[in-house]
């Protein structure tokens, strides 16, 4: 996330206690209001939670090699013991 983003978005302090108790909600919250959360423990900040962006499918063009025949003989000899 760009610092540009992060200014648009409310920011908050939340002790880990606090959201451990209610991390459900904040999380819900957190989607909902795209704000960010950053939990703490006795005051220094350790974790953030943002929403997660969705991922694009990406195209998978180009990435399937075909053979012709997989199954005929290739007409190699095999060492193959008895």
């Amino acid at each position: 996330m760009t610092m540009e983003r992060q200014r648009k978005h409310k920011i908050r302090q939340v002790p880990a206690g606090e959201f451990k108790a209610k991390c459900l909600a904040y999380l819900d919250e957190v989607d909902a209001t795209g704000e960010i959360l950053i939990i703490t423990k006795r005051g220094r900040p350790v974790a953030k939670v943002t929403s997660a962006e969705e991922e694009r499918p990406r195209s998978l063009i180009g990435s399937v090699l075909r053979e012709k025949n997989i199954v005929a003989p290739t007409g190699e000899a095999w060492d193959v013991e008895k």
